[in-house]
């Protein structure tokens, strides 16, 4: 199974044109474009990276297919989450798009953490309307990999009474990524 494809099929039809969404990890831009082919020109993406390089490409990405305009693009710590989303789409955004782990082809030196991812996760986790969706996909393979998905699986049963969710992951892999999917009740 590819996750990320995964992700998107599951979110392809909660999200609808006009809707506000946030990619908290930006990447190489391939959700960022996706959300906003979803949202269409009255929506608006949040895509957020910690390096310039891929904030860069997920630019050139959205310029190619002619979707800058629905982008708010954000080089900064997916933990600051909150702080970027302008305080008008608190409680409005309907989903939040998290690939956690390194850049594809990038610096695996740089990576995110159990702390941040889980700063992030939580303040997400405010900005949701009721019925917002998370995707939460963790590679487990990089070092503090396992650790951070762990933090991941305790947030989540520790706010069961707010979110429903359910996990993906190939059982017969223990290298197997894991896609969270979330629902704010």
């Amino acid at each position: 199974m590819h996750f990320t494809v995964e992700a998107q099929r599951i979110l392809g039809d909660r999200i609808a044109p006009g809707d506000i969404v946030i990619d908290a990890t930006a990447g190489n831009g391939h959700d960022t474009v996706f959300l906003a082919d979803r949202v269409g020109e009255k929506g608006l993406v949040y895509a957020i990276d910690i390096q310039a390089s891929a904030i860069e490409q997920v630019r050139l990405r959205l310029q190619e297919r002619e979707l800058l305009t629905r982008v708010k693009l954000h080089i900064a710590d997916h933990k600051c989450i909150k702080q970027i989303v302008a305080p008008g789409h608190h409680g409005a955004v309907k989903c939040v798009v998290f690939n956690l782990g390194y850049l594809p082809f990038g610096d695996k030196s740089i990576t995110t953490t159990r702390e941040s991812s889980i700063a992030a996760i939580d303040g997400a986790a405010s900005l949701l309307k009721t019925n917002g969706w998370m995707t939460i996909l963790a590679y487990v393979g990089h070092p503090g990999g396992r650790e951070e998905a762990q933090a991941v699986q305790d947030w989540l049963e520790a706010h069961a009474d707010t979110f429903a969710y359910q996990d993906l992951r190939d059982p017969d892999n223990p290298a197997s990524p894991i896609l969270w999917v979330v629902e704010k009740r």
